[in-house]
């Protein structure tokens, strides 16, 4: 059975990856996980010094969508960490595709992720 992984890529403001890539390791990824989402990798981005990425897999759009109004709508994200990381972005653009769970699995060896 395949999983949905939507990639974020996001562009932020110029000289915040350091602050952004603490943010998201120190308390966005332990929240996400916390909602049981799986977070496949994460990271800086190898092209440019001020992008990021992020990689969640979902059992299907309708997950996806729910999971993430969820999240997104909770007084954890909100009234958390919300602020001080979309503070440091100027934008982000969402992928979605199908993999393989062998796939999604060397995606986060790959990317040295933390095991979801």
């Amino acid at each position: 059975m395949k999983l949905l992984v939507e990639i974020r890529s996001y562009k932020l403001k110029p000289g915040s990856a350091a602050q952004f890539h603490d943010a998201v390791v120190s308390t966005v990824i332990p929240l996400l996980r916390s909602w049981n989402t799986d977070v496949v990798a994460h990271g800086p981005s190898a092209h440019e010094p001020d992008t990021y990425f992020l990689v969640r897999a979902y059992a299907d759009l309708d997950d996806l969508h729910a999971q993430q109004d969820a999240f997104y709508g909770s007084d954890a994200w909100r009234q958390g960490p919300r602020e001080s990381i979309i503070s440091l972005i100027e934008t982000y653009l969402n992928t979605v595709l199908w993999l393989s769970p062998e796939s999604i699995e060397d995606l986060r060896r790959s990317n040295a992720a933390a095991p979801r």
